[in-house]
């Protein structure tokens, strides 16, 4: 463990080139190790992210399922987006395409998947052959010492992945090291945007950005109301709001706005908060901590100012702690809307008349992360899914729970084209074109004198 970046930094280089040299099969066995250490640790860990995170332990729990199938997965990608490819280049010659590990990693993790987010960039760059330095959170430092524990019983070795304690400070001497060649970023855009300015002119380095959402869901026309007011809910109140891919915006045809209110709010009532680790199970643990709370409360009374018609207040359920009820604003007719991501349980409903007017609305965001269309026929999802301007463009689905077997990213402000999840192999190793021959063999057949 280090709060020392530049020691850290030092050992990783040290460390990364024997880690790489190692027959691929044998890294791999390593991570298969670390799969089962994790799976034997679920429920330590799983109510370890309860009680830092704020999760329920259901929750929790898969999170930690997600953890231990993120190897295989991540094996199976690495087989498959970065496979040598040989063939023919002439007499007796061959081409080939082999993949490199960039070197030393910096992953900076996330609070609201404060295992599963980081996991995700750090078993597919130990796959390719780079060493990593692991900064979780600030708020979710326990979780990310579980995990660099599992790794190191494991049998990775403890210069290889480092956990680097920290705050911001340490998070920029991170980004900004010339013996680090790869940032893998999860967080908000405003942070995400600071690392693409402070690396700029260094093109070298790789940098791998995902930054939330102001993720519409747009509902129109369907039989299915008490169906369509579960999916709002579960894409817009799971893990208290604080997925990035959460809806933010709910866009409902004007027509079809009464009767699908007449499920949703009541649905939404019944939702429990409460203690992460309570019996029964609650639907929402508390948001990650007071000041991210007040600072949710102040903005669902600047929207109310705004013009915003509040049709479920948000409250705080017990003083002094950031427990919050989910709140429901109609925003319709609130000018300039603000295109942020309010990472939390406030979720912004606008009424357009039609679905043209609801892809409108949808794309009135700089972010570009999840997208979901509820209801109508395959055309209408036709017409949506091509104009549509998301990473992740669902059916009938939620905004939220990808699939692990694709790639997870967005364009605008959620991310910069390098998506994770599946395609995470992609920017763990960079592509090296050979021509080679088993001899030397050459001539020049023109402008030579006699």
């Amino acid at each position: 463990m280090h709060g020392d970046v530049d020691a850290a930094v030092a050992t990783a280089r040290r460390a990364w080139a024997a880690w790489a040299a190692q027959p691929l099969l044998n890294r791999i066995e390593a991570l298969r190790a670390f799969a089962n250490e994790v799976r034997r640790e679920t429920e330590p860990l799983a109510e370890l992210i309860a009680r830092e995170a704020g999760k329920p332990l259901w929750e929790a729990r898969s999170e930690v399922d997600a953890v231990v199938n993120k190897v295989d997965i991540s094996v199976q990608a690495y087989a498959e987006r970065t496979g040598k490819k040989k063939f023919d280049a002439g007499i007796n010659g061959s081409a080939a395409v082999r993949h490199k590990p960039h070197g030393v990693m910096a992953v900076l993790g996330p609070y609201n998947f404060p295992a599963h987010l980081p996991n995700g960039h750090i078993v597919p760059a130990l796959i390719a052959g780079n060493a990593v330095l692991f900064k979780p959170s600030e708020k979710t430092p326990a979780v990310g010492e579980a995990l660099v524990a599992c790794l190191h019983r494991a049998g990775v070795p403890e210069d290889v992945v480092q956990l680097v304690i920290g705050g911001p400070e340490e998070g920029k001497a991170l980004v900004a090291h010339p013996g680090v060649d790869g940032v893998l970023f999860t967080g908000s855009a405003n942070a995400g945007i600071a690392i693409n300015r402070k690396l700029a002119a260094n093109p070298g380095k790789i940098v791998a950005l995902e930054m939330g959402g102001n993720n519409p869901i747009v509902v129109i026309d369907t039989p299915k109301v008490a169906d369509a007011a579960t999916l709002i809910v579960q894409s817009a109140f799971t893990s208290a709001g604080q997925r990035c891919t959460a809806a933010r915006r709910l866009i409902v045809k004007d027509s079809f706005y009464d009767d699908l209110m007449a499920e949703l709010l009541p649905l939404t009532r019944k939702l429990m908060v409460g203690d992460p680790l309570g019996e029964p199970q609650p639907f929402m643990g508390p948001v990650i901590d007071n000041e991210t709370a007040d600072r949710l409360m102040e903005s669902f009374l600047t929207l109310i100012t705004a013009g915003g018609r509040p049709l479920l207040h948000m409250r705080r359920t017990v003083p002094d702690l950031p427990f919050l009820t989910p709140g429901i604003i109609d925003v319709t007719d609130v000018p300039d809307r603000p295109d942020i991501e309010l990472f939390g349980p406030i979720l912004q409903v606008i009424r357009v008349p039609d679905l043209d007017a609801g892809i409108t609305e949808a794309n009135n965001t700089r972010f570009g992360l999840s997208a979901s269309l509820i209801g109508g026929t395959p055309d209408d999802y036709g017409r949506f899914w091509a104009n549509i301007r998301a990473g992740i463009i669902n059916w009938n689905r939620p905004t939220n729970g990808a699939s692990s077997n694709a790639p997870f990213g967005g364009i605008g402000l959620s991310g910069n084209h390098r998506p994770a999840a599946y395609y995470a192999a992609d920017y763990c190793a960079y592509p090296v074109a050979s021509t080679e021959m088993d001899q030397p063999r050459a001539t020049i057949g023109v402008g030579l004198r006699p």
